[in-house]
């Protein structure tokens, strides 16, 4: 909330798992949030899900439900914190990581890129104890400053980013 606001892009690659009877193997889906400030706690965000353009009908519709927060899960807490749902996107998304660095092209409306940080020893930097990530049952992240730049016109404001944190995830709701 250094500007008086806070945006921010996620992305999800999904290697394996079912929701409601449907697999959800392979697929990979961003998130963008917009927190008008002035702090997270206010609410009044503006958000919308990016699914992929390989995920059928039934994968959308469960994606959808689970990014919304409608399925329970860490994703119902920030959920709680939006007004506007955009309605969901259908896009390509393109993700690659190679060396510690990921690169996902989310079709018109950005790009995602995170290195993961390490110390001298070549040893990953982390964060422990790191508030949502213990409902995923994450108890380190690594620290992975992005580069982030999204552009969706129908949220409140273009933006960039510089920090972000990088990890593999057991997630239920």
């Amino acid at each position: 909330m250094d500007q008086g606001w806070c945006d921010s892009a996620f992305l999800f690659r999904i290697r394996s798992g079912r929701s409601d009877g449907v697999d959800l193997k392979n697929r990979i889906v961003a998130f963008a949030i917009d927190f008008p400030g002035p702090t997270l706690f206010d609410g009044r965000a503006t958000a919308r899900v990016y699914v992929d353009a390989g995920a059928s009908a039934a994968q959308t519709k469960e994606l959808e439900a689970i990014f919304q927060g409608r399925r329970g899960g860490p994703m119902q807490v920030i959920g709680g914190f939006v007004t506007n749902w955009l309605p969901t996107e259908t896009t390509k998304i393109d993700a690659k990581e190679s060396r510690g660095t990921l690169t996902a092209t989310v079709g018109r409306f950005g790009v995602i890129r995170s290195t993961r940080l390490k110390d001298e020893a070549g040893k990953p930097v982390t964060l422990h104890n790191a508030g949502m990530a213990k409902s995923v049952a994450v108890d380190v992240l690594e620290v992975a400053p992005s580069r982030t730049q999204w552009t969706d016109l129908d949220l409140p404001r273009k933006f960039e980013t510089r920090s972000g944190a990088a990890a593999t995830v057991k997630w239920a709701a």
